[in-house]
């Protein structure tokens, strides 16, 4: 089911006004009162419905809406990550994996290093499912160096950020390269030019300092409880094997993502049946399915564990993600009934009169689109539908400049990510953060990946322009 593009007549200033109040409201009721996220979305995400003129006929399906599209793309990365992180964690595989980044960058390079696989991670998969994939390993290295949580899991989560918003071939920016005609390998490049300068400055160097003052302490969410039965898995598998788990799901769900891209570029057609079969193989779920069943027998049966011990171990991994997997599908809904509102849609069309150059007014759009509503890839192809005429009414552009819109206005997509976006849930909770400090983290390490990111885009743009 998608989100309902419903009727709305309030005024722009009506439903910024609406908007904020929501937040307002929502962060009094989470922080203040201590209302337990999941039940605080639903509650703000009704009264917000009613307050913009949803009809009544309509609340519940555009509630259901969100929530249900959210939870189609979550639920299934998030519960399969789990079911492999929590095999890799159990067998000693994290460990395994720790000792020999620990050896080959040593102690103090060890958020370096995470970052680095991340990174590399992060190329084909998503933000979520690479996340998801790499806490085990995350969760056991910050255990054995001691510190705040922050100074691991951040960088790494920021370097799947910015693999996932600034380079193709994620969703978001091959999207926008096509409504745009920009040349996607040009934006790819670039995009890495963008990226990796923004995941050192944020990631790496802000993700350093936020982990020198505020601690966090390593959650147990991924542990297996003391004294069950699960310790029997331990096998200490060797790093080739984890390696290979590891690399799987990012080699199948690159034969997704590189087709698209080369689709795209018109190298190869979808209609073939010899592509569909790859791409299906490399969606992300098929792909972390795939590897979950092959964790099981090497981790498992070919180590000589009995069958119902890997069922239990797996099946352990899903209680302690539920609350995850629903307080990120409410985000998707409070998301959900802010797009249908109207309000996204207003406040662009509000921005695009005001006649800015079309890479500051697309970054512009972007950001408000996202701050208004969540979701990135819905406010970069916002963003990037309504910067389309002019760009395609001025055939001065050349083909880096055109590259440079599409990363500024992916730039503006991802900026100041709050509580209505389901990001922003899914590393509160898996980081054990409540709401106030991952607004001072994560909410803020978003924004400076927007404006850096902006930044950036717009060298570009300006070096480019004389040729």
């Amino acid at each position: 089911m998608t989100d309902l593009e419903l009727n709305w007549t309030l005024s722009t200033p009506a439903l910024l006004g609406v908007a904020a109040a929501a937040i307002a409201a929502l962060l009094v009721l989470i922080i203040r009162f201590r209302v337990h996220a999941f039940l605080a979305l639903i509650l703000v995400s009704l009264l917000t419905a009613v307050a913009t003129g949803i009809g009544a006929a309509d609340i519940v399906p555009t509630l259901l809406g969100g929530f249900g599209t959210t939870l189609g793309s979550v639920a299934l990365l998030v519960g399969l990550g789990a079911m492999l992180g929590r095999m890799l964690e159990v067998s000693g595989g994290a460990d395994v994996l720790t000792n020999a980044l620990i050896r080959r960058f040593g102690e103090k390079r060890a958020p370096l290093a995470l970052s680095i696989a991340s990174l590399l991670f992060g190329f084909p998969i998503f933000f979520d499912a690479g996340l998801v994939v790499m806490l085990p390993i995350i969760f056991t290295v910050a255990r054995r160096l001691g510190g705040s949580l922050l100074l691991y899991a951040f960088p790494a989560a920021t370097a799947f950020s910015v693999m996932h918003i600034f380079v193709p071939p994620h969703p978001g920016p091959v999207a926008a390269t096509g409504l745009l005609g920009a040349d996607v390998g040009l934006v790819l490049v670039l995009g890495l030019v963008v990226a990796l300068p923004t995941w050192y400055i944020v990631g790496y160097l802000f993700g350093t300092f936020l982990g020198k003052r505020i601690q966090i302490p390593v959650p147990d969410i991924l542990d297996a409880p003391k004294g069950s039965a699960e310790s029997e898995f331990k096998s200490s598998p060797k790093l080739g094997t984890i390696l290979f788990l590891l690399l799987l799901p990012l080699v199948l769900i690159f034969l997704n993502t590189g087709l698209n891209m080369l689709a795209t570029a018109g190298a190869v057609s979808l209609e073939d049946t010899w592509v569909q079969v790859l791409r299906t193989l490399g969606e992300t779920p098929v792909a972390l399915l795939i590897t979950v069943f092959i964790a099981m027998w090497l981790l498992g049966h070919r180590q000589g564990k009995r069958h119902s011990l890997t069922e239990t171990v797996v099946d352990s991994a899903l209680g302690p993600v539920c609350s995850i997997i629903l307080i990120t599908g409410a985000g998707g809904m409070f998301g959900g009934v802010l797009r249908a509102s109207g309000i996204g849609n207003a406040l662009a069309e509000s921005l695009d009169a005001i006649g800015l150059p079309v890479i500051v007014a697309g970054f512009v759009i972007a950001a408000i689109v996202r701050v208004a509503q969540g979701s990135a890839t819905v406010a970069l192809t916002t963003a990037a539908a309504l910067v389309q005429p002019v760009v395609a009414g001025n055939a001065a552009y050349n083909p880096v400049e055109l590259a440079a819109i599409v990363l500024a206005l992916a730039a503006g997509s991802v900026f100041a990510g709050h509580v209505n976006d389901s990001g922003f849930w899914l590393v509160s909770r898996f980081f054990g953060m409540d709401t106030k400090t991952t607004l001072k983290t994560w909410t803020v390490g978003q924004a400076l990946i927007g404006v850096i990111g902006f930044v950036l885009a717009l060298a570009i743009f300006l070096i480019a322009a004389p040729f």
